[in-house]
């Protein structure tokens, strides 16, 4: 985050912006003569969802993680990417943003413990055949974490940081050579991440993921909205043609 952004988060949290002038503003945050700076970090700030702005306009403040009791809206922190360890610090300095749900949308349990799970962006391919509540984790979906769990079921999915990067992966506990095994579900052929038992203290499980939110698919919704168009422009197929095709 922007070192600007940062400060005017700070103060969003201390006072309510809405009264205040974007000179105001830039003054309390060191930087009083642009205010069209100000303008633009205020934008991405809300674009963000990390100031909120209320619709009457008498309020600008900073999100909170957790149910808003007035719009019972859940907002979960965004706090990084599937390839960032250190965004798991799970500081509020760290927070990129928030994904919106309704209480209906966690899975069953969760609505009562929203302040023990964050959000993180998958990125790559490396689990698209995994299956975490009937669905695969693929590039751009957002995966929900449960930070209580730190130790792991076999079987199970989780985050874990090695190398200063965190990895979604399966836990497996191999007894019989006293090893961990992270394995990818891919389409594509990686190979599996080996921890000794002996090497544990320096790996680090993070939490276990408990849910995947889907990435729209706007290309295919494009495609197939493109495609319906055609087939209006076509007309509908003549009986003795739609025969052939369907016998065929």
């Amino acid at each position: 985050m922007h070192i600007i952004q940062e400060k005017i988060l700070n103060l969003a949290r201390e006072r309510n912006l809405a009264g205040l002038t974007l000179r105001k503003i830039g003054a309390l945050v060191g930087v009083p003569d642009s205010p069209q700076k100000i303008k633009h970090h205020l934008d991405k700030l809300i674009e963000k969802g990390l100031l909120l702005p209320r619709a009457d306009g008498k309020e600008l403040r900073a999100a909170a993680r957790g149910l808003d009791k007035e719009t019972k809206i859940i907002s979960l922190p965004i706090i990084g990417s599937a390839n960032c360890g250190e965004a798991l610090t799970f500081a509020d300095e760290q927070i990129e943003g928030y994904l919106k749900v309704t209480l209906h949308v966690l899975p069953p349990g969760f609505a009562s413990r929203t302040k023990d799970l964050y959000v993180l962006k998958a990125v790559g391919h490396s689990m698209n055949r995994a299956n975490v509540n009937g669905k695969s984790i693929e590039n751009g979906d957002y995966v929900l974490i449960d930070r209580i769990v730190k130790n792991p079921n076999n079987g199970e999915y989780v985050v874990s940081v090695i190398d200063g990067l965190s990895n979604i992966k399966r836990y497996y506990f191999d007894s019989k050579n006293r090893q961990i095994i992270l394995a990818s579900e891919s389409t594509h052929d990686l190979p599996p991440i080996y921890i000794h038992e002996s090497d544990k203290t320096d790996y680090l499980v993070c939490g276990k993921v408990v849910d995947v939110f889907k990435k729209p698919d706007e290309m295919a919704d494009f495609m197939d909205a493109a495609g319906k168009d055609i087939l209006k422009e076509l007309g509908p197929m003549p009986k003795d043609e739609f025969d052939h095709y369907n016998n065929l």
